[in-house]
């Protein structure tokens, strides 16, 4: 929690992530995706949350190539903050899928570690 109140998100390891995405044959990515609209719900009360955006992610995964990074944008915004990612990155995707990853989980880590949250420490 930071000292305005709001819920932090927490900063998560890029490789390790994948990993655990390749093992588990893309399930880790349902919940990537509920923690990542979850976290961004708690913190600004904007996007959709973290039941909604996992629902989005598992049965039309290309809308949350669009969604998820214009909730971060809007959160980056929202602090005065300019985002590294706009929903033009979701052509990212076109070049396999893990460079549009890197770059919603990076500017999340960023932002989180902007608010105070702790390095990351796994998945």
């Amino acid at each position: 929690m930071s000292m305005t109140g709001q819920t932090i998100g927490k900063q998560r390891k890029i490789g390790l992530q994948i990993l655990v995405a390749i093992v588990t044959v893309g399930l880790y990515g349902v919940y990537w995706a509920y923690s990542s609209h979850e976290e961004i719900k708690q913190y600004s009360g904007d996007g959709v949350g973290g039941v909604l955006g996992a629902v989005i992610y598992f049965f039309a995964g290309v809308i949350t190539l669009f969604l998820l990074p214009i909730e971060i944008k809007k959160m980056y915004e929202k602090e005065g903050m300019t985002s590294p990612v706009s929903a033009a990155t979701a052509f990212w995707v076109l070049l396999f899928g893990i460079p549009w990853y890197v770059k919603c989980q990076s500017a999340l880590n960023d932002f989180w570690a902007a608010k105070g949250a702790g390095p990351a420490t796994g998945v």
